[in-house]
């Protein structure tokens, strides 16, 4: 009898580990295993996370961060680069000095990490590997910005921390003291982060105070608006790996408060005040996606939410969240542009629609879409998670910046 039990629990636990661990992967996805044990090790810390909030022992989000903090590697320079950790204007930075002789003044690229505005830091390892190589590389001067995280801080905290460093950076004595050629910086960032780049490049067209112009801004799988969760990519990719539709939905969110009301609202596409509704246009798929990607999704006009909600919480309206959400005659004055959309990813249609709308308003576009990627690809670069989507993605990123920086 103990012999049977035993068995049976052997397969249990196997059914239910080959269970977590299988996922559906698309066919046109490369070295499938390692995507799907990625997918599940991302999805076992979610809902360790899950249970954690629901037992009231720590925020989800809280949760979530022990990955980041697993992550982490101090300052440490090798024979290319010096890296140091720092403040600029009060925020805290990473810094990628390069060490060989340069016959001029260098270039820089300040850039922000991914996460969902909640999670992440310039110290994890994937984000150390991708600035030490880009400062290598392009023998450039990198910038990682420890920008402040929600649920402790919200929406514009984030923006405002890596605006100003930004500021702070761009000025002349600053841009100097580095060895930095004005005419040469750049703002990149993945995910989020490429949502406060785009944000970051708005507005210094605004800001008179900053004379020094960004040369160019890469936007890697960029979140860009907050208006329709619906979206083809939304619908095709919910429960795609490493970022699920209801993931992206708490992710944005929680960028503006723990208010579960927002939170319900956003998952039924259900957020947007009827008094709001011009701004759609900015986000209207069924002008701005190419045939390829509408496939047969039939547009329909969004379900107005409450007033109160938007009230409450601005900051989803706000163009410093949702840069999307700028007029055509605030896109002109833009850097020249990259952007990398992954097909399964439910952020896809947000780089998508950016790319046509700058290209439309005359700013130089490379937009490059990877049709074999998920979301946060370009991470996956490093120690077993070594994926050859990745490396070509991020050879591509460090190709585009050594043209056109």
């Amino acid at each position: 009898v103990e012999m049977g039990a035993k068995l049976l629990c052997l397969f249990l636990a196997s059914a239910l580990i080959a269970y977590y661990v299988y996922s559906p992967i698309p066919e046109d996805v490369g070295e499938p295993w390692k995507v799907m044990l990625i997918t599940a090790s991302f999805r076992a810390v979610g809902h360790l996370a899950e249970v954690a909030d629901k037992l009231g022992l720590m925020h989800y989000m809280e949760a979530l961060m022990v990955i980041t903090t697993a992550e982490y590697i101090p300052p440490t320079s090798d024979e290319n680069v010096t890296v140091m950790d720092t403040e600029f204007s009060n925020v805290a930075v990473r810094l990628y000095l390069p060490r060989r002789a340069s016959e001029g003044l260098r270039r820089a690229v300040v850039y922000f990490h991914g996460g969902g505005w909640c999670l992440g830091q310039a110290g994890m390892k994937s984000y150390d590997h991708l600035n030490r190589w880009t400062s290598n590389k392009l023998n450039a001067v990198v910038v990682s910005v420890n920008y402040r995280l929600a649920p402790k801080y919200r929406f514009p905290v984030q923006f405002e921390d890596v605006y100003s460093v930004t500021k702070f950076f761009l000025q002349s004595s600053v841009l100097s003291q580095y060895g930095v050629d004005p005419g040469r910086v750049c703002v990149a960032g993945d995910s989020a982060g490429g949502n406060l780049a785009a944000a970051v490049a708005q507005q210094l067209l605004e800001d008179s105070e900053v004379e020094t112009k960004l040369k160019a801004q890469a936007l890697i799988y960029p979140a860009l608006q907050t208006l329709d969760l619906n979206l083809p990519s939304y619908q095709e990719n919910e429960n795609k790996p490493i970022l699920p539709r209801s993931l992206m939905v708490k992710f944005w969110s929680e960028y503006f408060t723990s208010d579960p009301s927002l939170r319900e609202a956003m998952a039924s596409n259900r957020h947007v005040p009827a008094e709001s509704s011009h701004l759609f246009q900015f986000v209207n798929w069924s002008h701005l996606l190419p045939e390829e990607l509408k496939k047969d999704h039939v547009y329909t006009s969004p379900a107005y939410g409450s007033s109160e909600l938007a009230q409450k919480y601005p900051g989803f309206l706000d163009p410093r969240a949702a840069p999307l959400l700028v007029s055509d005659a605030q896109l002109r004055g833009l850097p020249r542009t990259y952007i990398l959309t992954c097909e399964h990813d439910v952020l896809r249609d947000d780089g998508v629609m950016y790319a046509r709308r700058l290209q439309a308003a005359g700013i130089p576009v490379t937009h490059d879409h990877a049709k074999d990627a998920f979301h946060g690809m370009m991470m996956f670069v490093l120690g077993p998670t070594d994926l050859a989507v990745g490396h070509r993605l991020l050879n591509r990123y460090i190709e585009w910046l050594n043209e056109n920086l």
